[in-house]
Formats: C-alpha cells, sequence, structure tokens
C-alpha cells in the first residue's frame, strides 16, 4: 500500500505520494501550515478516482474537475497534475518519456492515494 509522506522545507510544509516499491508518484505545493497540508492530502485522496483529460491530443474534449491532466513539459516529456473540485492543482507527477509511462503514474496514483494513510518526515530538506 502507498504512503503519502509529509515533510518541512524552508518555506512550509508539503507533501509526496509514494507507491508501495516507494517511488514518489505525486508531489505537492507547499502548504504554510501542517494543517493545510492535511486537508491536501484529503483532497488528493477525495480527486484522484477522476478522469483523464490528454491535452497532448489535439482538439482534446475539456473535462469538469476534478480530473487529471496530462501535458507535455517543457523538455517534451509527459506529466500529469491532479485538479480538485475546485479546480486546484493538489498534486503533480514527475517526468516521464512516454505517455503509457505517465498514464501508469496516474493508475498508480489511483490505485494507492485512496487508501494511503500520511506519516511525518522529520527531517528539514533544502527547498
Amino acid at each position: 500500500m502507498g504512503k503519502f509522506v509529509t515533510k518541512t522545507v524552508k518555506t512550509g510544509v508539503k507533501f509526496v505520494l509514494k507507491a508501495t516499491n516507494g517511488q514518489v508518484i505525486l508531489d505537492s505545493e507547499v502548504y504554510t501550515t501542517e494543517g493545510a497540508c492535511l486537508k491536501g492530502i484529503d483532497s488528493v485522496k477525495r480527486s484522484c478516482l477522476g478522469p483523464v483529460e490528454d491535452q497532448t491530443q489535439e482538439n482534446f474534449e475539456v473535462l469538469t474537475h476534478p480530473k487529471f491532466e496530462v501535458y507535455l513539459d517543457k523538455a517534451g516529456e509527459y506529466r500529469f497534475r491532479l485538479k480538485a473540485k475546485n479546480g486546484q492543482i493538489v498534486g503533480v507527477s514527475e517526468g516521464y518519456k512516454s505517455w503509457d509511462s505517465c498514464m501508469n503514474g496516474i493508475e498508480s496514483v489511483k490505485a494507492n492515494a485512496p487508501e494511503a494513510k500520511a506519516e511525518r518526515e522529520e527531517t528539514e530538506t533544502a527547498e
């Protein structure tokens, strides 16, 4: 089972969602408080079963929130962001070389996030 790991960074608190194998599959923004960060985790859990809007396709269909948005970054890699019901981004992925790998990342979020527990990482990291 995956897990959410919260940690303090220089500018606040953030979380990552790790798959069962320990790989980070979703990264959050930096929140000002631990409570706000935990609300962000709850938002991921509520939003992670939404549909996928593939913005790499011409004339893609714009879907309602919550949803995953797949897009190409400046380096030409596939990425996804998870948007909550209110349209706010609650998590982003790493870059993937292929569309299939990006879709596997989304499936991993869908599989891991709903039941993932949150735990605190005590070490401060630079950010």
